[in-house]
């Protein structure tokens, strides 16, 4: 028969110092913001929503955050650049202008 499971989960083993800089890191995530002057996902996708909605995209398109302008939304899915190229690197961004 199985054990039952700890409330909370296995505990990690980490030292004072190490179990506090998590706690903030893990708030920090939480709440959306930077942590350390590293932005969280959540940070990211807020700014770039607000940027995306600053430009106004004819209908049919959306705006592409690699080439920073819009195109048609069809091409703005994933899997429309060379395969050499991984997804949103500059690469992309370059390969987009030629």
């Amino acid at each position: 028969m199985a054990k039952p499971k700890k409330e909370g989960g296995p505990k990690q083993k980490l030292s004072p110092g190490a179990r506090e800089k998590k706690a903030a890191r893990d708030l920090a995530y939480a709440k959306g913001i930077p942590f350390e002057g590293e932005p969280t996902c959540q940070h990211n996708r807020k700014e770039k929503k607000a940027e995306s909605q600053k430009v106004d995209c004819a209908k049919g398109y959306d705006y592409d955050h690699n080439t920073k302008k819009c195109v048609k939304a069809s091409h703005n899915r994933g899997g429309t650049q060379n395969e050499s190229l991984k997804d949103g690197t500059i690469a992309e961004r370059n390969q987009s202008k030629k």
